[in-house]
Order: C-alpha cells, then sequence, then structure tokens
C-alpha cells in the first residue's frame, strides 16, 4: 500500500515537472501570411498577421494555423507524457 502512494506520488512529482517544460515548449504554424505561436500545453503565445493579408480571409488562415500548431503541440505533450510512463514502468 506504501509503495504504490509512493508511486503516485512520485508520478504527480513527474507529471508537475513536465507540465512546466510543456509551457516553453513552443510551436509555430502558418496559413498564407497568418503564423501562429502555442505553447505544448495548448495555450496561444502570438499571433502575426502581414498586412497583405485579405481581411475577408484572415479567419480562416488563423482557424487552419491555429488547428495546426495546436496538433503539433499534442504530439509534444504526448511524447512528453510518453516518456514520465515509461518511467513509471507504465509505458507500452
Amino acid at each position: 500500500m506504501f509503495d504504490k502512494a509512493k508511486d503516485m506520488f512520485r508520478l504527480q512529482r513527474e507529471a508537475k515537472r513536465v507540465k512546466k517544460e510543456l509551457k516553453n515548449i513552443h510551436v509555430e504554424a502558418e496559413s498564407s501570411g497568418v503564423s501562429v505561436v502555442v505553447s505544448a500545453e495548448m495555450e496561444v503565445i502570438s499571433i502575426s498577421i502581414e498586412p497583405d493579408v485579405p481581411r475577408e480571409k484572415i479567419a480562416d488562415f488563423l482557424k487552419d494555423a491555429l488547428n495546426r500548431a495546436f496538433k503539433k503541440a499534442q504530439i509534444v505533450s504526448a511524447e512528453k507524457m510518453k516518456g514520465v510512463m515509461n518511467e513509471m514502468g507504465m509505458g507500452a
């Protein structure tokens, strides 16, 4: 029983460490002059729009860039968590 509690505490500590790392990992994506940067913790860091992007297309390009950036961030996040799970002997 004590070993399970110790393992859970260690897992929580590792998860917190990884979460802190994810906040500092930035992923960028671009779509037709609209660039976004998100953290691997799924937070938008920055958005930039080139002046020549047609106003009526900004929303579509922004949505595309954000979706691609979040997908990349999910992959990074999953890889980091997979490492923690492997350390804990819970990986596949």
